[in-house]
Order: C-alpha cells, then sequence, then structure tokens
C-alpha cells in the first residue's frame, strides 16, 4: 500500500449569505491555539479570505477521514470565534466589491505582481492528493499513465459551479479559471524522471516560473516529498467526498505502478485531445458525454465511469479499499456532485440556503 496525504483548501464566509471574508491571519492565530490542531496542519492561502489544511502521511483512508474531521472541526470553531466559517467550496459562490488581500508572503506578493487581475480574482479551492513512491522512475511513470484519467477526476469531483454570484454554467469553473496560469491544465507526457527535471529546470531558466511552486499542473512530482502530487479535483464538500477521492487517486497510482512494473505501453494521449476533454469535463461534470481514455473519443459519461471503476479494481484490491469506495461512491452517487448539490441547494433556498448548506457541509459526519 503506499502512502497518502490530502491537503485542502478553504474559503472563510460569514454564515449568514456567503459573502467571503478576509479573516485569515486572525483565524488562523486562533487555530495555533487550539489544541486540537497541531503545527503545518493550518495555513495560509495566497487571499486573505482563504485557507489551507494538510493531514500527516496516511497509510489508509480511515486516517485521512480522521485528520480531515479534526482539522475541519478545528479550523471551523477557530473561524466562529471571528464571527466566519469555512466551507469546503471550489469557488465562491459569491463575490466582494474590493480587492480581496493577499496573504503577506514573498511569493504571493511576487504572484500578485505578475498578474494582479488574475490573484485578484483567484478566490478558487483544491484538493491535493499525495501518494507516495519511493522510486523516481516509477513516480515519472505513474504520471504520465494518471494522465489521461485526470479530465473524468475533474468531471467526478466537480464543485464550482457558481462565482461571484452568477451560475457560470460549467460544473468546475475553478478549472478552467485557474488553468489560465502559464503552466497549467494536464502535464506532459515527460519520457524519463531526467526529461521532467530538464524540462522543468528549462522553464525556470526561461524566466516563465518563479520557483517550482508555480507548477500548477494537474498532476505532478511533488518538489518537496517523493509522491505524485494530483491536483485535479476540487475542494471536496464533505470528508466523505474527500475520503472517495483520495482513495480514488490513490488507486489509480497504484494501478499505474503496477503497470509500470508490468512493462505495459504508456498511454499516448496528444495534449490537445487532453486538454479538449479537460474543458469538457469542466463543463459538464459526469453528465452528458466525457472523452473516453480507453477509446479516445467521446461517450456517454456513463460508459466512461464504467471504465474508470473497471481501471481502479486492480489499484483497490492491492490497497484493501474495494469495499469502502464502492460504500462512498453509492453515496456520492445518490448525493450528486458538489456542482449538483449546489445547484440544488441554491434553487431551493437561494443565497441563504446555499450558504447554509455549504456551511454544514463542512463537518458532516462520515457515514
Amino acid at each position: 500500500m503506499l502512502t497518502l496525504g490530502v491537503e485542502e483548501e478553504y474559503l472563510l464566509v460569514d454564515p449568514r449569505d456567503g459573502t467571503p471574508l478576509p479573516l485569515a491571519a486572525e483565524v488562523l492565530a486562533t487555530a495555533d491555539l487550539a489544541p486540537a490542531l497541531r503545527p503545518s496542519e493550518a495555513q495560509h492561502e495566497l487571499l486573505q479570505v482563504q485557507v489551507e489544511s494538510a493531514t500527516p502521511v496516511c497509510e489508509d483512508l480511515a486516517g485521512v477521514a480522521r485528520h480531515l474531521s479534526r482539522v475541519r472541526a478545528g479550523l471551523n470553531a477557530a473561524a466562529a470565534q471571528h464571527g466566519c466559517r469555512v466551507v469546503p467550496v471550489g469557488a465562491a459562490p459569491f463575490g466582494l466589491d474590493t480587492p480581496v488581500p493577499v496573504t503577506e508572503d514573498t511569493r504571493y506578493r511576487r504572484a500578485h505582481r505578475q498578474a494582479p487581475a488574475l490573484v485578484d480574482d483567484l478566490m478558487l479551492n483544491g484538493m491535493h492528493v499525495h501518494v507516495g513512491v519511493e522510486d523516481e522512475e516509477e513516480r515519472l511513470g505513474a504520471l504520465v499513465r494518471v494522465r489521461p484519467w485526470l479530465p473524468v477526476l475533474i468531471a467526478l469531483s466537480a464543485n464550482s459551479p457558481y462565482f461571484r454570484g452568477r451560475d457560470t454554467h460549467f460544473a468546475s469553473w475553478r478549472t478552467v479559471h485557474f488553468d489560465q496560469w502559464a503552466v497549467s491544465g494536464p502535464p506532459p507526457a515527460f519520457a524519463d524522471a531526467a526529461d521532467y527535471r530538464r524540462r522543468v529546470a528549462a522553464l525556470g531558466a526561461a524566466g516563465v516560473l518563479a520557483d517550482d511552486g508555480q507548477i500548477y499542473w494537474h498532476a505532478r512530482l511533488s518538489g518537496r516529498y517523493p509522491t505524485v502530487e494530483v491536483r485535479a479535483a476540487d475542494v471536496q464538500l464533505t470528508v466523505a467526498d474527500a475520503e472517495l477521492f483520495a482513495g480514488l487517486i490513490r488507486a489509480l497510482v497504484v494501478r499505474a505502478v503496477l503497470d509500470e512494473r508490468a512493462g505495459l505501453p504508456r498511454p499516448d494521449v496528444p495534449d490537445e485531445l487532453l486538454r479538449a476533454a479537460t474543458w469538457h469535463a469542466a463543463r459538464t461534470g459526469p453528465h452528458g458525454r466525457l472523452v473516453s481514455p480507453v477509446a479516445g473519443t467521446a461517450r456517454a459519461a456513463s460508459g466512461v465511469l464504467d471504465e474508470l471503476r473497471a481501471h481502479l479494481a486492480p489499484g483497490l484490491e492491492a490497497t484493501g479499499d474495494t469495499a469502502r469506495i464502492a460504500e462512498l461512491w453509492k453515496h456520492a452517487e445518490r448525493e450528486g456532485t458538489g456542482a449538483d448539490r449546489q445547484r440544488r441547494w441554491h434553487a431551493e433556498g437561494g443565497r441563504e440556503g446555499l450558504a447554509a448548506h455549504l456551511v454544514a457541509s463542512t463537518v458532516q459526519p462520515v457515514p
């Protein structure tokens, strides 16, 4: 079983109407004093309306769920002391009339100088899953092998239909909006680990990156840990949703490592097809049609999800997660994606109803 860790980004909002509130410094100062939270589990993000959490290295999904539940509850309690709440939403459903303050950090200030209009509007939150793979070449092979499945993950994890008071008519607006950065979107199909290092170094030498942290591909090799870091998913509404995607992503990486060790040929998907598949997945979510990683053509989304299930089966068996993922997936299918739920809640209760449901999702018990 490969280890895993999860990073989540949250939005700080007024619980009455969902207005983003720039109170990250106050919330994190209070969180630092909370006995439920440990150092480095809660951190600043780019904007002062956001905070980030990180689990320690976990060996199983129960550990991921346990840590996320504790950290979400601790951060939410800290936020409540300042009149706000943390909500796990991929894009801010409602905006502010004034520019959002950028966190006082050298990297964040530099990013703002590079692209002020982009940073000012970057109220977007993702879920990053690190899967430990010790061997560098196996890590690279896994990255290339998970690449064709990233659009399907984006469709399933879509949780950002609204932005600044409007329905974007996308299921994952975060994906489309965030992919405006210089080095973003699907990762290239690297030949080997040396090719990865060489091309990343060339980006730095060309002056288009301030540091490796500005590599925003949907999956990459972590610069700090021996992990494959999958960044494709929107942050998830509930801990159960997050546990599901942590399990799916680990199984995807495990399947890739197994195929790498078996010497199976790596998939060859053209960059332009993968970018188009990503855009369509972000627009429709798991409804309508998706591009099949198996056939390379658009087909009914239900059929593509069946392909994903079949592809993941060996990885889930290897990690012992088959039964738990089946249970979580069935629950998610009943509830719909985060985007589906947000639209349903807004239709039923308007702005205040959506805000109330988002707040309640943060610490919803795990089934």
